[in-house]
This record gives structure tokens, C-alpha cells and sequence, in this order.
């Protein structure tokens, strides 16, 4: 049974050997539709789909900077991935601590960063991060069948690849009928 004592929230911001990771601003909208939000293909196996305005963007992204002061019920928690040094978003990590143990997280990241590991180095600190804590036993993300680099990303991390769940994620990019997703986990 996981440790029912309080915990304290995830970090507001972390720093790996090449990213600096902070809570998102409404004013990020315009970088970050630049940057991956507005890209069909890196949208393409996402929960939601690619922006093709600003504003949308920046009332989700003031959404997700409010996320942060709830306590009540599980929301996602999310940071936007700066390169080392920067304050521009390339990309956005986050985690839904879910209760009974779990800790759930989806990343997405701008094509001309992809193949660089960014994403399995900030992936495996919040794993990690995940991990070290009481109440936590299971750390874990899913991906679409066909997204195999995604696959990657999680087993880069430490993470195992446990299944395919069926018809569990809607693409909209891809459709309105659930497809197939890869799950990995980390546990302890």
C-alpha cells in the first residue's frame, strides 16, 4: 500500500546535463506554436491537435500554468524543455500523478531536435524523480503503435515495454476511432 502521507508536488523546475525544465506562461504560446505546436507531423500521434492559432494555445498553456496551484484531484503537470542556458521552449514534458502509486507522463518535442536523446534525458530525471518517492510504485507512459521512436524514448529511460493496449488513444491527427498503443512502465 503506498505511503499515504502528503508529499511534496513535483519539482517547479529541473535542471539534466543539457535542459532546464519549467512551468509553462500563457505568454510561451507564440515559441511554442513555433516550435512544435503548429507541426503536423510532430502532432501527429498526439492527444490533441496541431494549433493553427496562437490564441487557443496560450489560454491551454495558462490552463496548464493553473495546474499547478491545484491540489484537490490529479491534473497533469506539465514543463516546457529549454535547452540549457535558454528560456526558449523546445518541447513539453509532463506527469499525472494518478493516485494508488501511479505516475503517468507524455512528452512531445520540435522535429529538428528529435534523435538527440532530449526527451529520454528529461524522461529518465522525472522517472527517477518519480521513483524516489514513498507513495509512487509505478512510472509509466504509452505511445501509438506506429510511433517506434516514442517506444524508444520510454525504454531509453528505464522503462520496459509490458503490452499493447488495445484501442486505448485517440489521435485526433489520425482519426476519431482509438488505435493501439505500446505501454512501458518503470516499477520498484
Amino acid at each position: 500500500m503506498p505511503n499515504s502521507a502528503p508529499q511534496p508536488p513535483p519539482p517547479a523546475t529541473f535542471v539534466t546535463a543539457r535542459l532546464f525544465a519549467r512551468r509553462p506562461r500563457a505568454d510561451d504560446a507564440p515559441a511554442v506554436f513555433a516550435a512544435y505546436a503548429s507541426d503536423p507531423e510532430v502532432t501527429r500521434y498526439l492527444s490533441w491537435p496541431l494549433y493553427t492559432r496562437v490564441e487557443p494555445l496560450a489560454a491551454f498553456l495558462g490552463e496548464a500554468a493553473a495546474n499547478w496551484d491545484k491540489r484537490d484531484r490529479p491534473v497533469p503537470l506539465a514543463w516546457l524543455l529549454c535547452l540549457k542556458g535558454t528560456d526558449t521552449p523546445i518541447g513539453s514534458i509532463g506527469v499525472t500523478l494518478e493516485g494508488q502509486g501511479r505516475a503517468m507522463f507524455g512528452y512531445v518535442l520540435a522535429k529538428k531536435f528529435w534523435g538527440h536523446g532530449f526527451t529520454a534525458e528529461a524522461l529518465t530525471y522525472l522517472v527517477d524523480w518519480a521513483l524516489s518517492r514513498p507513495d509512487l510504485y509505478r512510472a509509466y507512459a504509452f505511445c501509438d503503435v506506429d510511433n517506434l521512436a516514442s517506444a524508444r524514448v520510454m525504454e531509453k529511460a528505464g522503462m520496459t515495454r509490458e503490452g499493447i493496449l488495445r484501442r486505448w488513444h485517440i489521435a485526433p491527427t489520425l482519426g476519431p476511432e482509438p488505435r493501439d498503443c505500446i505501454v512501458c512502465a518503470k516499477v520498484r
